[in-house]
């Protein structure tokens, strides 16, 4: 056989398997169904059972248009090399609740009835029933800072309390600032105009913690300021095992990680947020704490480690459950 006999004989064969192959799917015994699991996920901390629930990803753009304080070309050089897309940012929102026994206790609420930020966020109201988790049957509300995809999911579009039974919990120095009225008329107004919304109507059963607080069992506040002027990690320990919730510690686990000197465009102080940002995330690096982000990528489970004059962050396997 010739050799073009031989290449007509493959181009009819590639042909006929490709009609085959759109025959076989337009006659498939089921069809192509586009779903994904619920999005929750459960681990455990000693005894306290921890779920991991999403509200929703967080488009964010450009990433030049929220990462600030690289040089030229490092985040695309940074993005490509992880293989992440590098002309659209997008966060991940993974809200933590928290079952101690005696207690159920969620850390941040998301953007709640808000349309700003799209229609993909505001989930977490169907994500904790889908999980098994009733509004009402949260005991505390830890809100890590007052930024509306934190605070935003306090209460529903009526302004009534989502967490009808909950107590909150928060920083007594950003209720104060994200709260003031005489901020409305600068920049933040729509920031304070959430904060206001979602905490001023609740403000009879706000508690405040501080900082190396043990304000619930086994949870306690660390103050990590610079992102907000009260923005709090938490170090939550049941018997041997201690674990970090780092809330807006780094919005982006490849970016304010392996360049930990980048800010965000949402610190109020970006200079603070990364000086402290290194120092927590030398903590966790040195005392080999499993942490979570609140913006890393579902569910934002892992641990850090040192790597060149930054971190990295390694994610944890998730068990297959069946």
């Amino acid at each position: 056989m010739s050799t073009l006999d031989r290449r007509s004989l493959l181009r009819l064969g590639a042909a006929g398997i490709g009609s085959a192959l759109l025959t076989n799917r337009a006659a498939a015994r089921a069809p192509l169904l586009g779903t994904q699991a619920p999005a929750f996920h459960r681990f455990m901390i000693g005894a306290i059972e921890a779920t991991v629930v999403s509200d929703g990803p967080l488009p964010m753009g450009k990433p030049a248009a929220s990462f600030n304080g690289f040089p030229p070309g490092e985040i695309t050089k940074l993005l490509q090399s992880n293989f992440l897309p590098f002309d659209d940012i997008v966060l991940e929102q993974n809200v933590l609740v928290l079952n101690t026994g005696d207690k159920l206790i969620v850390f941040d609420t998301g953007v709640g009835a808000s349309k700003s930020f799209g229609p993909l966020p505001g989930k977490l109201g169907s994500t904790l029933v889908k999980a098994g988790i009733a509004p009402s049957d949260i005991d505390a509300v830890v809100i890590s800072h007052a930024h509306p995809d934190h605070c935003g999911g306090l209460v529903d579009i009526n302004g009534q309390a989502v967490f009808s039974n909950a107590q909150i919990y928060i920083s007594s120095a950003d209720l104060d600032f994200w709260t003031d009225e005489v901020k409305l008329g600068s920049q933040l107004k729509p920031l304070i105009e959430t904060a206001r919304r979602n905490l001023l109507p609740l403000r009879d059963r706000i508690a405040f913690y501080k900082d190396g607080q043990e304000f619930l069992p086994g949870v306690q506040a660390l103050a990590a300021p610079g992102h907000t002027v009260g923005h709090s990690m938490f170090m939550i320990t049941s018997g041997s095992e201690t674990f970090c919730y780092a809330a807006d510690l780094a919005h982006h686990s490849v970016l304010l990680l392996e360049d930990p000197r980048g800010t965000f465009v949402f610190d109020t102080d970006a200079k603070q947020a990364a000086a402290t940002r290194i120092r927590m995330l030398d903590m966790l690096t040195s005392d080999r704490t499993r942490m979570m982000g609140y913006h890393f990528p579902w569910p934002g489970l892992g641990h850090v480690v040192k790597h060149g004059e930054g971190f990295r962050y390694i994610p944890e396997p998730l068990k297959t459950v069946l």
